[in-house]
């Protein structure tokens, strides 16, 4: 099956065509780095590095670009509030970014790029705007003329008049239409400024992406990612601008948005108030359980974080691991391991092994626009088959066993790509079946010693752990929440 995504600027699902074969150059808009992110921002994160690890999968060499906004309104007002330079506002909170990724599993970017590295070529892009008069200086600011762009709304599909009714205008005598928008802006005392053609200033906001992702990617890369809320004005105006300077479209072959989130009844929104930092969720939750709610629902959709979501996540991640670790109690040293890398092409052979139909239904999910609530409903319904085949393996006959294990693989081989890697844990589960068998010979002496309420208290005490034991003529036999469904 071909991938097929929700192209926004076309408004419909499209193939995913590339600029060249098999390879994909993608940008994603970073933070502006002068607050920690809150679960919203990282939910968008989190589905952008799925969509690159996905792309792997299914065989493209994935160039991934993202940025930092480190000079901004935002930053010097946090500069202001704290006390400390423009420079240390951004470090501070570029490292706590980091932080919360490495908590959700977020790769790094192959390429992370600081807008402040990029301000020569900032000013050499407005200067090529104002010679093509599609820019003009008012003295020291200079804006981009959107007349001078007819298809000027093609993204957000907005007509003019509805974009000035709907949106908060910023006020500048020297303006020739209220929504032109600033590409370089006038020193103000205090603040950080560089050296331009039209006086010393900084780069506006939306000059920035465009910038930087055609000097690393080149005009008609293939897949530009971020938040809904950026459809506009931020990326309307990236493709104004990049567009308008290269005389050639277009400036981005797909344009994927993913959903806002919405805290109970209302979106989530600093200006709200009613923000959940994304390192508070990690440490409440876990950052598997988050991650795997952020995961598990549409890219596309409007979601809902509460308690009740992120509980209901962390009971369906703890499926999954409760099943990683009763098979590697039921297979011992048979158990296979998590690959590394695996990649699924088109034409890839199948092996014919009892996992092979779960990874099919997954790919046929994936494919049609990363449809990952039917993905995920292909691992669970793996798992609820392989727990089947749990007794009879642990009791050594050959074909469960072979079946158990084709099934792990498989399980391995899709959570893996998800971004959840339990054989870290391995050495904990190693060390949890030790002690569940010290239990279980201390409950058995205590059954030949007729102490049946001793014997009692510890299977008791086990099963509230999620120990599940089942007594045989050939002794007790245990698993790790192998009974969940």
């Amino acid at each position: 099956m071909t991938l097929r995504v929700y192209d926004s600027m076309l408004r419909r699902i499209v193939d995913f065509q590339t600029r060249e074969p098999k390879r994909a150059y993608v940008y994603v808009c970073g933070p502006t780095v002068y607050n920690r992110i809150h679960i919203g921002n990282a939910r968008t994160f989190v589905w952008f590095d799925m969509i690159r690890r996905y792309l792997t999968y299914r065989g493209y060499e994935v160039t991934y670009v993202m940025n930092y906004t480190d000079v901004d309104d935002k930053i010097i007002e946090r500069a202001n509030l704290e006390g400390i330079p423009p420079d240390g506002i951004t470090n501070k909170y570029s490292k706590a970014f980091e932080e919360d990724m490495s908590g959700l599993g977020v790769r790094a970017p192959d390429i992370l790029v600081r807008a402040t590295d990029h301000v020569a070529d900032m000013v050499a892009a407005i200067s090529g705007l104002v010679d093509k008069d599609v820019a003009y200086d008012t003295g020291g600011d200079v804006f981009f003329s959107i007349d001078k762009f007819p298809s000027y709304g093609k993204l957000s599909g907005r007509a003019l008049d509805d974009m000035r009714a709907g949106e908060r205008i910023e006020p500048h005598p020297g303006k020739h239409h209220p929504l032109d928008f600033a590409l370089w802006k006038a020193a103000k005392e205090g603040e950080p400024a560089w050296p331009s053609p039209w006086g010393d200033g900084r780069p506006g906001w939306h000059i920035e992406c465009s910038v930087m992702s055609t000097k690393y990617l080149g005009m008609g890369f293939d897949l530009h990612g971020g938040g809904s809320d950026l459809t506009f004005p931020h990326h309307e105006n990236e493709i104004a601008q990049a567009e308008a300077l290269a005389g050639t479209e277009p400036f981005v072959r797909h344009w994927l948005h993913a959903g806002m989130v919405q805290m109970e009844s209302e979106k989530m929104s600093k200006s709200l108030g009613n923000v959940e930092l994304a390192g508070d969720a990690v440490k409440a939750y876990g950052g598997e359980a988050v991650r795997y709610w952020a995961l598990s629902g549409s890219y596309r959709s409007q979601v809902t974080f509460s308690d009740e979501t992120l509980r209901d996540a962390s009971a369906a991640y703890d499926r999954w691991r409760n099943f990683f670790l009763a098979v590697r109690h039921a297979l011992g040293d048979d158990m296979p391991e998590s690959p590394r890398t695996t990649v699924r092409t088109e034409d890839a052979a199948s092996d014919g092994g009892a996992g092979e139909t779960f990874v099919r239904r997954f790919v046929e999910a994936m494919d049609d626009d990363f449809n990952s609530a039917e993905g995920f409903a292909a691992i669970h319904e793996l798992v609820r088959e392989a727990n089947r085949t749990l007794d009879p393996a642990q009791r050594g006959e050959t074909a469960a066993r072979a079946e158990l294990f084709s099934f792990t693989e498989s399980f391995l081989e899709l959570t893996s790509l998800l971004g959840f890697e339990f054989d870290a844990g391995a050495g904990s589960s190693r060390l949890v079946g030790g002690l569940v068998e010290y239990l279980l010979e201390l409950r058995e002496d205590a059954r030949r010693d007729k102490a049946f309420d001793r014997a009692d208290g510890i299977r008791q005490k086990l099963g509230e752990l999620g120990v599940t034991i089942e007594d045989t003529p050939a002794g007790p036999r245990w698993r790790l929440g192998a009974g969940e469904t």
